[in-house]
């Protein structure tokens, strides 16, 4: 009796243990699946930041996000029990923290004891509020460099943390793409609107610049609706993978030749119709699937 006690005993205990892993794998996965899709939709790297140390924070006691540039890394956001905006800002020399160093050179996870001398003052005064004598540094490699550094302390569980970073890396760099693309974007609207305002407005023009002008504009229009009709597979092509210029780029050089001999030379309150054309069409208003060798507009 005693045996088949035992016997039940162990197989309640196995159920309970075999039940327990499926829970914990579950969470486990849900936490990342919802880090990845939040990251996903983070606008700009503060946002991203902050996604990222609150799920590195379930994997550990506590977490911090770095970014790193011009030698110096700068704590974005941190996690639990600091506020993430209130801290924000605060700047290490790598020079003055060789473990921070080490991770970046080697682009591998380090762990460093927690002082002053291995990972700056800025980290040093975090983790000990959290517990924990060590911390795990993880870098967030990006294309051309490390962008950013996770670092945690307390238990960390290192493998869910590696993912967030090589999740991160991906998003670290799209954010930076599109804000240099609205930067660029910016940058373009203004020099077009300052064009437009040297040269006058349309009521502005005489006669026989607003035929030039009406000449122009339908040269655009029937330029890009040729390449629509007779490139269709090539215009596709461009918006799916963001190279329009790359896909059309015979045709548009020759068209951006023939516009500007043709309007631009006589004619000095001339716009960059075609471009404008080519942006609004091919491109449904996003100068991001032009492409980034496409020349931009003619000024």
């Amino acid at each position: 009796m005693l045996a088949d006690r035992l016997g039940l005993l162990i197989d309640d205990v196995e159920h309970a243990s075999h039940e327990a892993t499926e829970s914990a794998r579950q969470e486990c996965a849900n936490q990342i699946n919802q880090a990845v899709r939040r990251m996903g939709q983070a606008a700009n790297h503060a946002d991203l930041a902050d996604t990222l140390a609150d799920a590195a924070a379930h994997f550990s006691g506590g977490a911090a996000v770095m970014s790193i540039a011009n030698g110096m890394a700068t704590l974005e956001s941190v996690r639990p029990g600091v506020d993430a905006r209130a801290a924000a800002g605060r700047q290490t020399a790598l020079d003055e923290a060789p473990a921070l160093r080490a991770a970046i050179d080697s682009r591998e996870p380090v762990i460093a004891a927690v002082k002053e001398s291995e990972l700056g003052s800025t980290l040093a005064g975090l983790a000990p509020s959290a517990g924990g004598d060590r911390m795990a540094v993880f870098p967030v490699t990006g294309h051309a460099a490390v962008a950013a550094l996770v670092c945690a302390w307390g238990k960390v569980e290192a493998a869910g943390i590696e993912i967030l970073a090589q999740v991160a890396a991906e998003e670290w760099d799209r954010v930076a793409r599109v804000a240099a693309q609205v930067a660029a974007d910016a940058a373009t609207a203004a020099a077009l609107a300052a064009a437009a305002a040297e040269k006058g407005s349309w009521d502005d023009l005489s006669a026989a610049e607003k035929r030039i002008h009406l000449r122009a504009q339908r040269f655009a229009r029937v330029r890009v609706a040729q390449w629509r009709l007779g490139d269709g597979v090539a215009v596709r092509s461009g918006r799916a993978h963001g190279d329009l210029y790359g896909e059309l780029k015979a045709q548009i050089d020759e068209a951006r030749d023939g516009f500007h001999k043709e309007f631009f030379a006589g004619c000095p309150s001339m716009l960059d119709y075609l471009h404008q054309e080519i942006l609004h069409t091919l491109a449904h208003d996003d100068a991001e699937l032009l492409g980034k060798d496409y020349p931009g507009p003619l000024l």
